[in-house]
């Protein structure tokens, strides 16, 4: 087992004994549980699973996410749709979405992680079936907003487990793991282009109808097999394990799933510990998982992180529901172009732009920090946008260049605001309240989601490529609040404000 060095003299660090040629970390308090995990966070193997199946959560979202954007043409020929009724099936999952958030997020607080976690892939399995099989549009609905609630109820504990199994600083830290939140997804949507396109090519043209079909109940296989592995490899966080006074089982896991060489107290051992109401070294609340903390979001200590944090949110993702889920429709309806140039193009813009966008947005974080990389992204989205929109109707040479300014828009949400949203998010909290705040930022950004896709079909059928110039005004706005506030949740450690 490789041992961490003593933390030399820092306030709160732990005290250390020799132990051979090892040293050991003495665990005394919730605080020296956070501070060990902040200088060293995870090693070894079971860490890269917990991440690997963190962002397979991920991959699930992102999948029975975008799993209908291709097919909604077809969805809406096959049971006669108007325009309001196809955005009502775009937008349910986000209905549910937004109910799963706002109650994930107070029951992963509540109730821990791994409980969470376990659960919430059981919504994507049924739902995948249950939309496949969708005899009528209202079926359909139904279950799409079901998988909205495990959409909704996976990405607090998603985020929560990302940050709590990573160090502070460092390769390898929080703000890289949250942020890879972005390149999972896009590889997810690019993989659901990719079976678009292998299911299209395979089946007769006369069976094209349940194309769509088949795409979203394929969804329903990866996510059974990261339910099976979670129950492996998973472990509480022991960042919460702590904050609920169980000090025993938070040295447990940080010995079995972070490969640190901790151990708790002789006086401590045995003894059980509540979990104070106030943490003796910080003075703030140790206990999380109470819907007070909804409005402790609106203390003065959190009350403009969360603000700017909803504006990223909402603002980069009323842009990505217009143009990057809506790729299909954009291409096919607004571009005038074939199903197969549709899907093609999909596949590239995502896996090509989409992930690779998201995976330097990971590499650079560190050096520029979450914020003006927010701000960047944010202005190259609105320059996209305006020429998309200046573009019109595309024909000959221009339509590379109309399908260049969607790529750059996606590379833009992806390695920008699409990924820093969740940095915002997540790392602007402590663990007692990183859940509800994830959850409420969410549930808001679900509610606005559900407003951009029922009205962006209605707007792109009666304005054409001048809905652009209004999906533009949405990384504008985002780029005047990140450039006013000047909070930036990069390598900040939240745990030790007071």
């Amino acid at each position: 087992m490789n041992s961490p060095e003593p933390a030399g003299t820092s306030a709160h660090a732990p005290d250390t004994t020799s132990t051979g040629r090892t040293s050991s970390r003495i665990i005394r308090s919730a605080s020296d549980i956070h501070s060990v995990l902040a200088e060293f966070g995870s090693q070894g193997t079971k860490t890269k699973a917990v991440i690997i199946l963190a962002l397979g959560g991920i991959f699930m979202d992102a999948y029975d996410f975008s799993s209908l954007a291709f097919g909604i043409t077809a969805i809406k020929e096959q049971f006669g749709l108007s325009g309001f009724m196809t955005g009502l099936v775009n937008a349910s999952i986000m209905v549910g979405a937004v109910i799963g958030a706002l109650f994930g997020g107070y029951l992963v607080d509540r109730f821990g992680r791994y409980k969470l976690f376990m659960a919430d892939m059981v919504f994507f399995v049924v739902a995948a079936i249950g939309c496949a099989l969708a005899p009528n549009e209202w079926v359909l609905i139904f279950f799409r907003f079901v998988m909205g609630i495990g959409v909704g109820l996976d990405l607090p504990v998603a985020m929560a487990f990302l940050a709590e199994f990573s160090k502070l600083k460092g390769k390898g830290n929080r703000s890289q793991r949250v942020n890879a939140w972005s390149p999972a997804w896009y590889i997810a949507t690019g993989i659901g282009y990719l079976v678009v396109l292998i299911i299209f090519i395979s089946l007769p043209y006369d069976q094209h109808a349940i194309l769509w079909r088949l795409v979203v109940g394929f969804g329903a296989v990866p996510a059974l097999v990261v339910l099976l592995v979670r129950r492996r490899y998973l472990a509480e966080s022991p960042e919460w394990l702590a904050n609920q006074g169980d000090l025993r089982a938070a040295v447990d896991v940080m010995r079995s799933h972070h490969n640190l060489d901790v151990k708790l107290a002789a006086e401590v051992d045995g003894a059980k510990t509540a979990a104070p109401e106030v943490d003796r070294q910080t003075s703030t609340p140790g206990r999380g998982g109470k819907w007070s903390g909804f409005a402790e979001l609106f203390a003065p200590q959190y009350r403009v992180r969360t603000i700017v944090a909803l504006c990223v949110s909402v603002f980069s993702t009323f842009g990505y529901n217009a143009v990057a889920y809506g790729t299909p429709l954009i291409i096919t309806t607004l571009f005038h172009q074939t199903p197969l140039v549709t899907i093609i193009a999909s596949l590239v813009i995502n896996l090509g732009f989409g992930a690779v966008g998201g995976l330097l947005g990971m590499s650079i974080v560190n050096r520029f920090g979450t914020r003006r990389i927010t701000l960047v992204g944010f202005v190259i989205q609105a320059v996209a946008l305006a020429l998309l929109a200046l573009v019109g109707i595309p024909s000959g040479a221009l339509v590379l260049v109309s399908v260049a300014m969607l790529a750059a828009f996606v590379f833009a949400q992806a390695g920008g605001p699409g990924a820093n949203l969740m940095n915002y998010a997540t790392l602007s909290y402590p663990t007692r309240l990183r859940g509800i705040g994830i959850g409420f930022n969410q549930s808001v950004l679900r509610a606005f989601s559900i407003v951009s896709l029922i009205m962006f079909p209605i707007l792109a059928g009666s304005m054409g490529t001048g809905v652009f110039w209004v999906v533009a005004c949405a990384p504008l706005a985002g780029a005047i609040a990140v450039g006013i506030v000047k909070w930036d949740p990069t390598a900040k450690d939240v745990e030790e404000e007071i």
